[in-house]
């Protein structure tokens, strides 16, 4: 398990690529897995008002779990936009790149995850 509490999606997006690719993913899935993390980072900032929020990158067996934990207690939910709106659309592209995603409400804010199974 790791921690990470920097703002730099550079430094998050090379710590879940090097974790993947020791346990034996594909480059492809590796970077659908680093684009969902950044989309989850973003919505961090930009709507949980954290400026640092915690990234959790968990591969247990054949799994991986990634959370991004933000200061904000609002749950966030995918939005129907329109095919003009130029933004609100990153949980839909998480859905899309994962397995599986959801919120789990913490003392402080709440931690938005995705999970993969199986190493591809």
């Amino acid at each position: 398990m790791r921690h990470l509490n920097t703002p730099l999606i550079a430094i998050a997006r090379q710590s879940l690529g090097d974790t993947m690719t020791r346990v034996g993913w594909s480059p492809s899935t590796i970077f659908d897995a680093q684009l969902a993390l950044v989309e989850l980072l973003v919505n961090a900032w930009r709507h949980g008002a954290t400026p640092a929020p915690i990234v959790q990158i968990i591969s247990v067996d054949r799994s991986l779990r990634v959370s991004v934990t933000d200061e904000s207690p609002i749950v966030p939910s995918p939005a129907a936009r329109g095919l003009l709106a130029e933004s609100g659309r990153g949980l839909q592209l998480v859905a899309g790149l994962t397995h599986r995603w959801g919120v789990d409400p913490q003392e402080r804010g709440k931690s938005v995850w995705f999970e993969l199974d199986g190493v591809a």
